[in-house]
Formats: structure tokens, C-alpha cells, sequence
């Protein structure tokens, strides 16, 4: 039982059960116990030592961009580095920015700056943070190009600062994605450009997101990690599972790598669906797709 008297003491920036819906971009879940927007590091920290002292379980989140919470919603606490941890300093072609700033948010910053190398990032709907743990990309670059070094706090609750090549990074995973990490901030290594270069550029990669993603619904994104040699939404689609729904979940219409929610999907159908597309795909090409989507809160 979240003992939340003890969790007012230590900070004033929680709300208890918080509907998840309002805080993921598939618009999908159940209530957290305990919601904090955390605003520093040391905050961060007495969270996670409340939470080892009275055994509660946790998780970080970001901007909600990359989760399927259950309808069960989630035990103990949620941590959401967001706003209040969203600082940018640019020093010549060095950025230092934190965790909870939204990529598209600092790439503006960036290209008043004239620096570029971040355009590819623009228009992903998440939290820095968010990106770094699971080296987000697009477009043909990653994160892990331009990152030079991540802080965080560590398992043992030790703040560390890592180079790039120190942090695992691969397609779509870190270190981070092991567990137990809390990124904080990073140092961002770009070149000078030039702005209307940079600009066009953001519009362009901008324009070509709108043309064939289906942004006018819910979703989380792509559904599938890239299986080596394919890609997961030619496989969908040549499986005739374009269109195909389970109760408001469904495969998109304009781009068989999405699954979005038409209006009232639960988290249940949508890991039905997610699993009717592995096993469909599976069994037609041979292929198991790996979900890029995590799954957040009680299993049902």
C-alpha cells in the first residue's frame, strides 16, 4: 500500500490516481497510484530511496510518446521527468540539455542557434530522455550520433556522466533500456549551419511524416522494431492486415507500421492486435516482429 503521507512530505508535485490517458499519446490506460512531475535531480533521488524504504515499485516516463499502459493502470509511483526538467544551454556548437525537454521543442531552439545535425529528430513526438533510452532516430540518423555524453543516476544512486560510446547504444536500445537508470541530462555535439538549410530541411523531413503517418490518430508511434533485412510495415501490409481492427485498436490505414486507436481502444486490444500481427506475419514470411512499443502498469 503507497503510503502517501510520506510521499507528501517529500514532494508537493504529485497527484494521486492519475488518469494515464492524459499522459500517453495513445491515449490508453488506467490510473498511476501516485503521479510526480519531478524538478531536479534530488528529487528524483528521494523518490527513488521513498520508494526502496517502503517497497514501492516505480517508473520513469517522459512524454508518453513510446508506452501502452494497462487498463489496470499502474502500481506505486510515476516518475515524470518533463516541464520541469526541460533547461537548455547552448554553448557554441555544444548543447546541454535536459532530460524532460521535448525534441521537438529543442530542435527549434537549435535551429535559431543555426547549428545542425537534429533536423532528423524534429518532429518525434517525445522527451530528449525518451529518445536517449531507446536511441531514437529517423530519417537516417540517431541520437547516438550527435550524443556526446549522458548523465544519469545510476541503480546504486550514483550520479555519473558517460560518453556515447560507454551507453550500449544500438537500433532502438541503450543501456537504459536494461532498467534501473534515471537519464537526467546530456551534452549534445553539433555543427554550424545555416538557418533557412536548416529549416528547409526540418520542413521537409516534417512534411514527409505528415504525408504518411497517420497522425490524425492516437498511437504510440511505430508498433515494430526494423526485423534485419525488412521493414515491419511492408511485411503488415502484404500479410492483408492493413485496416484490420480489434475492438478500437486498430492496423492504420495509411501506414500498416502503425497501430492506432480509432476511438476508445483498451490496452487490451491493442496487445491482442500486436499479437495477431506477430503471429499473422510469422506465419506467412518466417519473420517475428519485436514490438518497439513498451508496456507499462499490472499485466491483465
Amino acid at each position: 500500500m503507497l503510503d502517501r503521507e510520506k510521499l507528501l512530505a517529500i514532494t508537493d508535485n504529485v497527484v494521486f490516481d492519475e488518469d494515464m490517458k492524459k499522459h500517453t499519446s495513445f491515449r490508453i490506460g488506467g490510473t498511476a497510484d501516485a503521479f510526480v512531475s519531478v524538478t531536479s535531480a534530488l528529487e528524483i533521488e528521494k523518490i527513488i530511496c521513498f520508494c526502496a524504504d517502503t517497497e514501492t515499485p516505480y517508473m520513469i516516463m517522459g512524454n508518453g510518446s513510446n508506452i501502452l499502459v494497462s487498463d489496470k493502470g499502474i502500481r506505486g509511483v510515476v516518475i515524470h521527468i518533463g516541464n520541469g526538467m526541460s533547461k537548455c544551454r547552448i554553448e557554441g556548437c555544444d548543447v546541454y540539455a535536459d532530460a524532460g525537454i521535448l525534441m521537438s521543442a529543442l530542435s527549434k531552439k537549435l535551429l535559431e542557434a543555426n547549428l545542425t545535425g537534429f533536423e532528423f529528430a524534429s518532429g518525434i513526438p517525445g522527451t530528449l530522455g525518451g529518445g536517449i533510452f531507446m536511441n531514437a532516430g529517423a530519417y537516417g540518423g540517431e541520437l547516438k550520433d550527435i550524443i556526446e555524453s549522458v548523465t544519469f543516476i545510476c541503480p546504486d544512486g550514483i550520479i555519473k556522466t558517460e560518453t556515447a560510446e560507454n551507453l550500449g547504444f544500438a537500433y532502438r536500445r541503450s543501456m537504459f533500456t536494461e532498467g534501473g537508470y534515471v537519464i537526467l541530462s546530456c551534452k549534445l555535439r553539433l555543427r554550424e549551419g545555416n538557418y533557412e538549410d536548416i529549416k528547409a530541411m526540418m520542413a521537409d523531413f516534417n512534411s514527409r511524416r505528415t504525408e504518411k503517418q497517420p497522425l490524425n490518430l492516437p498511437s504510440a508511434g511505430s508498433t515494430f522494431k526494423r526485423p534485419e533485412g525488412y521493414f515491419a510495415g511492408k511485411l503488415i501490409q502484404d500479410a492483408g492486415l492493413m485496416g484490420y481492427s480489434i475492438g478500437g485498436a486498430q492496423v492504420s490505414e495509411k501506414h500498416a507500421g502503425f497501430v492506432v486507436n480509432t476511438g476508445g481502444a483498451s490496452a487490451a486490444d491493442v496487445t491482442n492486435l500486436i499479437k495477431h500481427i506477430q503471429n499473422t506475419v510469422n506465419e506467412k514470411f518466417g519473420v517475428w516482429l519485436e514490438p518497439e512499443v513498451r508496456l507499462a502498469g499490472e499485466g491483465e
